[in-house]
């Protein structure tokens, strides 16, 4: 397998001319070049609301086909299983709404202490309204993943749905989501999977994983601020959300609430483009985008692991959480006598962008136990360097001396 040209990839992001180090794209990626022009191109047109008779409406008709297109190669996925939205949350919250017109007190609803709270509090929410009860898969913090020796316990014959993460965006911890998805479908629970971190590290596909229901965000590997979310059309046909009564019925449109933002499409089409780029000539789509997150797995994990060494020399100072023996090259550490955002900042001013927090993982850190207010997270992307880490490494050195 080659090597990721990493030099080459990063000649196409002109935000990394800033000379900044990012460790920051488990909250968001920069974005290269051709997909801000994709997003330009078609939003100054011609474009109109979709049809087929000016070629103004053809773009906006064809953005939308090339974006569901884009996301049946990039999540392993079927053309009108695609829903565009706003944001993870928003659709997560979309979602939990319309499922919930089915649920009953009695019910059960399953969350996990590893999500993003995108993932946790929207189901709970509509839990709540129908006086359904929720259970919980705990995060074991010693080896910073989840408990599936209580799955069985936890998922019951009354078990409606599980939501669980396909990796964590605090510790990186990659949850077995097919073990779970196997118990939750035997006792005929849906599995809603935020992949939101894990699409940025890995290629997904939705039959294998196991779930019915999957968001991701676009934003998250290179592309604009969207969402979207993949599941089997038979499954969406039986979903009803509320809609405008002369907005259409048909699937996944039923679910895009109003005019859809072509640009934004176009702009995400491109980031899966710039992805598939990654794998080489060989193949179709699907399998470039494949090649090319075992490439970028490899680069990230080379990386680090040059990371992982030096934090276990600043030890006892700090303590790395992220220790899953399946995670993302993202790295959570908390600090003895040292104020995260302090280190933060001094990093910063070394042009070392790894942001302090608890980054919407609200229950994951309360799971850990470690009586700090925040941590540092540091995350790799496919452009990080070698030379990004060594500024990371002589930061971290000084920050903490």
């Amino acid at each position: 397998m080659a090597d990721l040209d990493v030099d080459a990839l990063r000649a196409g992001f002109p935000a990394l001319a800033s000379g900044i180090a990012h460790f920051d794209g488990p909250g968001g990626t920069q974005t290269p070049a051709v997909v801000g022009e994709a997003i330009a191109r078609t939003l100054t047109g011609p474009l109109s609301n979709r049809g087929r008779s000016a070629v103004s409406e053809r773009n906006a008709d064809d953005a939308v086909a090339a974006f569901r297109s884009a996301f049946v190669d990039f999540l392993g996925a079927d053309p009108r299983g695609i829903v565009y939205g706003r944001s993870a949350t928003q659709l997560t919250y979309d979602f939990s709404r319309a499922l919930a017109k089915r649920w009953r007190p009695g019910d059960e609803l399953v969350v996990t202490q590893l999500d993003h709270d995108a993932n946790v509090r929207p189901w709970i929410q509509a839990a709540d309204r129908v006086g359904m009860a929720v259970r919980w898969l705990r995060l074991d913090p010693a080896t910073a993943q989840l408990r599936l020796d209580e799955l069985d316990r936890v998922v019951t014959d009354r078990t409606r749905l599980v939501a669980v993460t396909g990796a964590s965006n605090l510790l990186g911890s990659k949850p077995d989501v097919a073990r779970i998805a196997e118990r939750a479908h035997a006792v005929g629970a849906l599995v809603h999977v935020d992949a939101v971190h894990l699409a940025a590290h890995d290629a997904i596909d939705l039959g294998t994983l196991g779930a019915d229901l999957l968001v991701c965000s676009p934003y998250k590997f290179f592309g604009p601020h969207c969402a979207v979310l993949a599941a089997s059309p038979e499954l969406l046909e039986t979903i009803r959300p509320d809609k405008l009564l002369p907005s259409t019925d048909a699937v996944p449109e039923r679910f895009e609430l109003g005019t859809l933002p072509y640009e934004l499409m176009a702009g995400a089409t491109a980031a899966v483009d710039v992805i598939a780029g990654l794998g080489g000539e060989r193949g179709d789509r699907r399998a470039r985008i494949v090649a090319a997150n075992a490439r970028i797995e490899q680069h990230e994990l080379r990386l680090r692991e040059r990371i992982e060494a030096h934090l276990r020399s600043l030890e006892p100072r700090l303590t790395l959480h992220s220790v899953a023996a399946e995670r993302t090259s993202t790295l959570f550490v908390t600090f003895a006598g040292h104020d995260p955002f302090a280190v933060s900042a001094a990093l910063a001013e070394r042009g070392v962008l790894a942001p302090a927090g608890t980054f919407y993982a609200h229950e994951p850190f309360r799971a850990l136990g470690v009586g700090a207010s925040a941590g540092l997270r540091v995350g790799l992307a496919p452009y990080s360097s070698d030379d990004d880490v060594d500024r990371l490494l002589e930061g971290l050195s000084a920050a903490l001396a």
